[in-house]
């Protein structure tokens, strides 16, 4: 097991991240210049932000849910809940962009058995999946917030501009799999080429999971991944809600999937990289800078410490299924292909393996 994943190192974080938070509050009751925003916490509505915390409870299910069917729709629910629940809160508690998640995720699935190649086609096809929703979002409400359908304030040039790069982005995708054919088709010699084809081989085979997943309507999956998106972005509204707030809801869903781009800087739990992008792209759509400051912080204090304590617990329990001697094991099945691998050998599915199913720890 990596060595940042050890309990103790997430121990320390999680107590590290409890007093990070702890002093924010402490700057924000004390600190002059601060009255704005210590009015608008006096006021909230208490009953709303037990609203908050089921939405955003709500959203890292949808992303077990998601994550169970693309990897392994014969895993226990069991040992998904603690896997995708410990992947979450390692997102949030590792300064790694995210790639805290990933590591584990692919140690645990590993020692359940499955094949290395099968995981990183996976982790690619849930990247993908997961992220989808996001640049949908940007590409279509960008210019029908252009058009003047939704009230609000909508600055042109940057909904011009993130519109694009979202259009660009799905454009890369769908272009991948034809640019990479040929790559994963090849023969590699050398080791670095071994290991630069397994990257070709899962980016390509990844992103054909995602077609498969979307025309064969695997609806947990699809589903999955739309309530990871669409109960995170309630929670922020209903977070406005609880300040008073009841401002332009077009132009506040755009500025939050642009304002989360804050997150890929790897600050542990995105701490001041997805307030900062959050609070600065509301305020550029048309929230005041107090109202923005309050929800946010209310937002993202549930948005961060949900994952992070369910998951710490969550994240004992898998290491003790995954390092006993008795772990159950279930047969994951594939993802129904044409039966070929990417390097075009029969009786191997493009999913990622043999036609042998893989196995995997269930719980």
């Amino acid at each position: 097991m990596p060595d940042e994943l050890d309990s103790r190192h997430i121990v320390r974080r999680l107590l590290g991240f409890a007093i990070l938070i702890a002093v924010i509050a402490i700057l924000v009751v004390s600190l002059p210049g601060l009255g704005a925003l210590r009015s608008r916490f006096s006021n909230v509505d208490a009953r709303l932000l037990v609203v908050i915390a089921l939405l955003k409870l709500a959203s890292c299910l949808s992303n077990i849910v998601a994550f169970r069917d693309v990897f392994c729709p014969r895993m226990g629910w069991r040992f998904s809940y603690r896997l995708g629940m410990a992947e979450q809160a390692t997102n949030v508690l590792l300064p790694t962009g995210g790639a805290g998640g990933l590591a584990l995720g692919a140690w645990a699935l590993h020692q359940g058995g499955m094949d290395t190649e099968h995981i990183g086609r996976r982790s690619v096809a849930f990247f993908v999946l997961t992220s989808l929703p996001n640049f949908a979002v940007t590409a279509v409400l960008g210019p029908v917030l252009l058009t003047g359908l939704f009230v609000g304030h909508v600055p042109t040039v940057p909904t011009i501009v993130f519109s694009a790069l979202a259009w660009t982005a799905a454009a890369i995708i769908v272009a991948l799999p034809l640019a990479l054919r040929r790559l994963a088709h090849n023969r590699w010699e050398g080791r670095l080429a071994g290991r630069l084809r397994i990257v070709v081989v899962s980016l390509y085979g990844g992103i054909r999971d995602v077609g498969t997943l979307l025309r064969e309507r695997r609806w947990r999956a699809i589903l999955g991944a739309l309530g990871y998106l669409g109960f995170d972005i309630a929670a922020l509204i209903v977070a406005f809600a609880a300040f008073g707030s009841h401002e332009a809801l077009g132009p506040k869903v755009f500025g939050y999937v642009i304002g989360q781009l804050g997150g890929l800087i790897p600050l542990p739990g995105g701490v001041g990289g997805t307030d900062g992008g959050l609070i600065g792209a509301l305020v550029l759509y048309g929230s005041s800078l107090s109202t923005a400051t309050a929800a946010v912080l209310a937002y993202r204090a549930f948005q961060v410490g949900i994952p992070a304590i369910l998951g710490a617990i969550a994240f004992v329990g898998l290491r003790h299924t995954l390092t006993g001697t008795e772990t159950p094991h279930l047969e994951c099945g594939e993802l129904a292909e044409d039966g070929r691998s990417p390097d075009g050998r029969p009786g191997s599915t493009a999913a990622g393996g043999d036609d042998r199913a893989t196995r995997a720890r269930g719980g």
